[in-house]
């Protein structure tokens, strides 16, 4: 896997996968979320790799990339410092983001401090704790699919999460869980859902906010005003995890957003339906924005 160094002088790990038309497209740097998963879970973003090549990162701890000496550098500011070296390593001016659940707060936070590098960002399926909201949005859409055959044990599975601290028990009960994360419970969606498991590393996760006070996050918050690049913000109308209003806020922060909500999509709408996903993003990365 090719490498580069970052602010720190940490050797972090990326993967390229390349356009499979051979086009010379500019690449879409794509972070994943979790916070704490192997970028691994994003595959090819239901053929985003299509028309152009993707450029997939390994953040801090997971992946092939090394653990943080100091934990500190887990938190989201830093890891977007990380993505600032990765750009400076690729040789790109100017560049295309997709950020994932909670790696939209990276992107944010690289959005606020570097603006002027960024010609298109894709937030998909985001949280809100940036924008210091927790919408019950999440778990009304989880409560309206209580017919779903999977819900009884899925339900029980969030209860205990909550109380158990074993990572294997972590494991186990994520995976009963997984069901309320996809739009529906086909092979596709098992298939993706067995790997989040072995992905996840709790210590990058526990870092992922730390340090960031309020005056940290209102003058973050304030700065996003400021980004003159286009944004796309999806959302997933089946999303027990994140929700939909979540995104709302998101697009909000922003002063050129727009937002599009997808039907019968959950938290990976790449997994739920390619087909609406890839199109859109396409679309909003080649159209020309004033």
């Amino acid at each position: 896997m090719p490498h580069y160094r970052s602010y720190d002088d940490t050797e972090l790990f990326y993967r390229v996968l390349d356009a499979r038309d051979g086009s010379a497209a500019p690449p879409l740097v794509c972070l994943a979320g979790g916070p704490g998963r192997d970028a691994a879970y994003l595959g090819n973003l239901g053929g985003l790799d299509g028309h152009r090549p993707l450029v997939l990162p390994d953040a801090r701890g997971t992946g092939d990339s090394p653990a943080a000496t100091d934990p500190s550098d887990y938190a989201f500011p830093r890891l977007a410092e990380d993505l600032e070296a990765l750009r400076e390593h690729l040789g790109l001016e100017r560049f295309a983001l997709f950020a994932h659940d909670a790696a939209a707060a990276t992107a944010q936070a690289y959005a606020a401090s570097h603006s002027e590098r960024l010609t298109h960002l894709v937030i998909v399926c985001p949280g809100a704790r940036l924008q210091n909201e927790l919408p019950d949005d999440a778990r009304e859409i989880f409560d309206s699919r209580i017919t779903e055959p999977w819900w009884p044990d899925a339900s029980v599975a969030v209860q205990q999460l909550a109380e158990v601290s074993d990572l294997d028990e972590v494991r186990e009960l994520l995976l009963r869980a997984a069901p309320m994360a996809y739009g529906r419970w086909d092979e596709p969606q098992r298939e993706h859902a067995a790997s989040e498991g072995d992905q996840l590393n709790p210590v990058p996760r526990a870092g992922f906010w730390q340090g960031v006070d309020e005056l940290t996050r209102r003058a973050l918050l304030a700065r996003l005003l400021e980004v003159e690049c286009p944004v796309l913000v999806v959302t997933g109308d089946l999303d027990a995890v994140s929700g939909m209003r979540a995104g709302e806020l998101v697009a909000e922060s922003f002063p050129n957003a727009v937002l599009r909500p997808l039907h019968g999509v959950g938290h990976y709408p790449w997994v739920d339906e390619p087909e609406m996903l890839r199109p859109l993003v396409e679309e909003f990365l080649t159209t020309p924005h004033a």
